[in-house]
């Protein structure tokens, strides 16, 4: 438990030490010098994902990151097990990205500015109107060359066994062309279990891999490319 305090306590004085680098991204917003902004905002969270995970005493291997396409949108597809898992894969995955989040979050003060600078859509869940809205401007975003995370299963596992994919849960991929990349996250369930705070160091695996590009036939249809990715992200998490 002392682990999680310390973690809880840096979490929140880090917010507070980055308010200046948030005026500055605000600024070259502002400014429309939308470059400067993009690369400001995901070095700070690159860096802030790196040093949560540190802090929690885990160590993340990544394989596969010679699959991740070096230019052009993507879409990352991964399983959730924790909710270390976007500390996680903000930074160990070296590509700017954005996440498809719940709508409580954009509420959080100081963190929610971050996740709207880093593009991130904000999803009503139970509304399919708002849903299919979120949906629309993740689409316009990936077609803008922003890359995106989804966590299809909609909500961590509570035993790290992967859940069922939410229908059209990647017509973010089959809409904008942006090619996807299957992501598996094999033992941050060890980190911090659904329905606890309490926060253990663990050995983490964070498997890339290779795209799925939209001009496969599997892409036309959908059922068949949610269960390709699945099954992908479903063998890595049972090898």
């Amino acid at each position: 438990m002392f682990r999680t305090i310390i973690w809880i306590i840096y979490f929140i004085f880090k917010i507070l030490i980055l308010t200046p680098a948030l005026f500055k991204v605000k600024s070259l917003d502002k400014q429309n010098r939308i470059k400067e902004k993009d690369e400001l905002t995901y070095k700070v969270a690159k860096k802030w994902g790196r040093e949560l995970i540190d802090l929690s005493g885990s160590k993340v291997e990544v394989i596969g990151e010679e699959n991740i396409p070096k230019d052009g949108a993507l879409l990352f597809v991964s399983n959730h097990q924790s909710n270390l898992d976007i500390p996680i894969l903000l930074g160990f995955i070296d590509k700017p990205k954005a996440f498809i989040a719940k709508e409580e979050l954009s509420k959080l003060p100081l963190l929610s500015p971050w996740m709207k600078h880093i593009n991130c859509v904000f999803i009503r869940r139970g509304n399919p109107r708002e849903a299919l809205k979120a949906i629309k401007e993740g689409i316009k975003l990936l077609k803008e060359g922003y890359s995106f995370v989804i966590f299809p299963e909609g909500t961590r596992s509570k035993d790290g066994t992967l859940g069922e994919f939410k229908p059209g849960s990647l017509k973010l991929a089959t809409k904008s062309g942006a090619p996807i990349v299957p992501v598996t996250i094999k033992g941050a369930i060890d980190m911090m279990q659904k329905d606890s705070l309490v926060i253990k160091p663990a050995n983490v695996k964070l498997i890339i891999s290779k795209p799925i590009f939209m001009d496969d036939d599997i892409a036309k249809d959908s059922n068949a490319l949610a269960e390709k990715v699945r099954n992908i992200i479903n063998e890595n998490l049972n090898s």
